[in-house]
């Protein structure tokens, strides 16, 4: 597919968002999937849960683990759209669970990862919010980090987001922990939605996010996950 002709271009350098890109069938595959994994694969963090799958990366190198099939068939559709370098594979998923009123707070990626990232978004919409991070004089001898909101994306169910360049690198991203989302015009994404409208009220329910990318620090080493 030509995941290049849907850049959302009311953004800095450079999102691109393709809605529809798996089918509800796919959707509820995955739903059933994630909803099957034993407590234990879980880490259970204080405004979300989440799975490590490929392995959990370090700075020292991330020891490579096997991906179950099911999700390995989402690596492989992210590897055919070639968004890496030539001969760079997606080898990492982290998985994310976000009921409502659950958030992230501002962050980067950071260096761990190659810097483009795709997610893919099961159940729920949510919108990720980007902003970036300046230094601001307080008074003549001190100053504080400063953070400007830059713009908004709205993730609706089976779409996929690619985060790369200065969005990647530059601004940080959150998402808000909010029971329902108002669309407004400053939704960058606006004009690829097809059923989204300003002045729209979406109620958030549990959504499941996929965020595939590649890690260059991985030990050859496999560990098979029974």
């Amino acid at each position: 597919m030509d995941w290049e002709s849907y850049a959302v271009t009311k953004c800095p350098p450079t999102i691109y968002y393709v809605p529809n890109f798996i089918t509800e069938e796919e959707e509820t595959e995955i739903l059933q999937a994630v909803d099957k994994t034993p407590r234990p694969r879980w880490t259970q963090l204080s405004n979300r849960r989440l799975i490590n799958y490929g392995g959990v990366p370090h700075p020292k190198g991330m020891i490579a683990e096997d991906i179950p099939s099911w999700l390995n068939h989402y690596v492989e559709c992210i590897n055919q759209l070639n968004l890496y370098e030539e001969g760079i594979q997606a080898n990492h998923v982290l998985i994310n669970e976000y009921l409502p009123c659950q958030g992230i707070m501002p962050h980067l990626d950071g260096p761990l990862f190659y810097p483009t990232i795709a997610t893919i978004s099961c159940g729920s919409h949510t919108i990720l919010e980007y902003c970036d991070q300046v230094e601001s004089n307080t008074s003549e001898s001190s100053t504080a980090l400063v953070r400007n909101r830059k713009t908004k994306v709205l993730l609706e169910p089976r779409s996929l987001l690619v985060v790369k360049d200065d969005m990647y690198h530059k601004y940080l991203h959150s998402i808000a922990e909010l029971e329902r989302d108002v669309i407004d015009d400053s939704v960058a994404n606006l004009p690829l939605l097809s059923n989204v409208a300003i002045g729209d009220v979406l109620p958030r329910t549990k959504r499941i996010s996929l965020t595939i990318r590649h890690v260059p620090r991985t030990s050859k080493m496999r560990i098979k996950i029974v």
